[in-house]
């Protein structure tokens, strides 16, 4: 009986084949089946860099704190270190411009900010920086209001 089934099978070559291929197909699983490892993503921040008039604005900020604090302590400022004539060329930022209202408001704020240091005024001293604190707070409250709380701070009382 085994022989008869063997010699039909191999009469039979399309079931011959079929069964081969079956055979084939199942026996023979790979077992080691290469495990997938999730992918990280990376995330990349945007990192936020400052204009070059944002960076001015803030070393006017830190240098008028130092005023501050000379004032307060007694003492006289005697020098203006920044170069305040930036402020007519440092890139502005993004979606801003040098608008005719600034403009304005930037040419007292340099000569307040020179008052400062002028030993020979008459002017009060204090009286002074807070003009010179106020043009920042009159302008900013036209063209950059973000930092107004910020400024106020900077104000003798």
């Amino acid at each position: 009986m085994v022989l008869k089934l063997m010699e039909f099978y191999l009469n039979n070559k399309i079931l011959g084949i079929v069964v081969f291929l079956f055979l084939t197909l199942f026996s023979c699983k790979n077992k080691d089946k290469a495990i997938e490892e999730p992918t990280k993503k990376i995330v990349e921040y945007d990192m936020y860099q400052p204009s070059e008039m944002a960076g001015f604005m803030n070393a006017m900020y830190a240098y008028n704190q130092q005023l501050k604090a000379q004032i307060v302590a007694g003492e006289t400022p005697a020098r203006l270190p920044l170069d305040l004539l930036k402020l007519h060329s440092a890139e502005m930022t993004d979606g801003k411009s040098r608008t005719e209202n600034w403009q304005s408001f930037v040419n007292v704020f340099i000569e307040s900010q020179e008052a400062i240091v002028d030993t020979l005024s008459n002017i009060e001293l204090k009286e002074r920086y807070n003009a010179a604190i106020n043009n920042c707070l009159n302008c900013h409250k036209t063209e950059c209001t973000g930092p107004i709380p910020k400024i106020k701070k900077l104000l003798i009382q």
